[in-house]
């Protein structure tokens, strides 16, 4: 018998997988359904995974990535989409690599895994929580539930991380390998937004949405990660998928807690990325011309977004009543800087019930990467979030949950 602990993306694929290779099946649930999580993946969308090369996959995952080489041969992005499409679900690409299901909605990718559950006539319990898993010799005896002992040779641990615990993220799973001896790295919020020091800035930026924007996250003018896209300011600082995807790197940074402290990150946004210097300063000369008679403060409607206007107009210092025809090229070149470079301070990431993803959990050194069996107890396998790896938005992290589920329920078998 395999027990499959965690009803999500990773837990389901390892009980398919290990199901279609003979085994009986047992899959415990402590939510009321499968798949909470997967229903508001990608804005309830759900973003299956991207279009990319898996080699591609590796250099996405900040955290880890080639420990999921051979997770990711076993198991690609080809394999999701035909396995979806076996159960009656098209997908389709859209920008950024990303894939989706044709009809936009979550539910019918979950709605396929539920289908192929049935089909192999595994067996399920919902509401039902893990309590400890029973081990003799340092080999897999079964586990206690809140309502009795079940035995099993082998069990797939995939219950998630610590990233929004009312889908049942609870960081459980963490709790339950450690009472075994093993190491769970320091648990951290990724793919989250992030607060700066600026909160006068916050307040007059709220929900603004910057778009085709470059930017830069750098100590002491060093670039750590740079992206180009979309962001958002929030009422605490900023959001949106370079922002995300930023914080993921962020994260690993070495001692980023005391860097942001000592105010060393800074975040640098290219408003113009389309144009250089010379460009946007004929750019604003035109506009410059066009409104040749009005004030400075009202110059620049078409070069902006109405809400970063006063912003930009206090930070470049020009006297916001002074004609345009009377701006010097001094003040031009200062504000040409300022649209190439708007820095703010990064001061920490939002709290890990506020992520995407969680960075952390089961040490890879304590994994066999070939089958995600522990190198600590016999039987006892891992799926998922909960392993120490977590990538970028962009359906990377949903591959990672097929790719290990699949991986570890390849090699549960009742073999010996």
């Amino acid at each position: 018998m395999v027990i499959v602990v965690g009803g999500g993306p990773a837990g389901m694929m390892s009980a398919i997988t290990a199901a279609e290779n003979g085994n009986e099946v047992l899959i415990i649930e402590k939510n009321s359904t499968f798949g909470k999580k997967l229903l508001i993946t990608g804005k309830g969308r759900c973003n299956i995974t991207s279009s990319l090369y898996m080699s591609d996959f590796i250099k996405n995952t900040p955290g880890n990535g080639m420990f999921l080489y051979s997770a990711f041969q076993n198991y690609t992005n080809t394999d999701i989409i035909e396995f979806l499409r076996k159960q009656g679900l098209e997908v389709k690409e859209e920008r950024g690599n990303r894939i989706f299901p044709v009809t936009d909605k979550s539910i019918d990718v979950l709605n396929c895994f539920e289908k192929r559950i049935k089909e192999l006539n595994i067996k399920y319990m919902l509401n039902t929580t893990v309590e400890k898993i029973l081990i003799k010799n340092y080999e897999v005896l079964g586990l206690r539930t809140n309502r009795e002992i079940i035995k099993a040779e082998k069990i797939i641990l995939a219950t998630g991380g610590k990233s929004y615990p009312l889908t049942g993220s609870t960081g459980d799973g963490y709790r339950i390998a450690s009472e075994l001896g093993h190491k769970i790295t320091p648990i951290r919020p990724s793919l989250v937004p992030l607060e700066i020091y600026e909160k006068e800035e916050c307040k007059k930026l709220q929900g603004l949405s910057l778009k085709n924007v470059k930017i830069k996250i750098e100590e002491d003018k060093k670039v750590i990660y740079e992206d180009f896209g979309e962001m958002l300011f929030t009422h605490f600082g900023i959001s949106g998928p370079t922002i995300l995807s930023g914080s993921a790197h962020l994260v690993r940074y070495k001692n980023i807690d005391e860097k942001l402290k000592n105010k060393n990150i800074k975040l640098s946004i290219d408003l113009k990325p389309a144009l250089t210097e010379e460009q946007l300063d004929d750019r604003i000369l035109r506009d410059f011309k066009e409104f040749k008679n009005k004030q400075f403060k009202h110059s620049l409607d078409k070069l902006l977004p109405q809400k970063m206007l006063p912003v930009i107009i206090e930070q470049s210092k020009i006297e916001p009543e002074k004609r345009v025809n009377e701006v010097t090229k001094e003040e031009r070149k200062r504000l040409i800087t300022l649209l190439k470079n708007f820095e703010i301070t990064i001061k920490g990431f939002r709290p890990v019930e506020e992520a995407i993803i969680t960075s952390g959990g089961i040490n890879i050194k304590e994994i066999n990467p070939k089958t995600m069996e522990s190198k600590l107890i016999k039987g006892l396998y891992f799926a998922g979030e909960i392993i120490d790896v977590d990538a970028y938005t962009g359906g990377f992290n949903l591959q990672i949950a097929y790719s290990t589920g699949y991986t570890a329920g390849m090699h549960c078998g009742d073999e010996d």
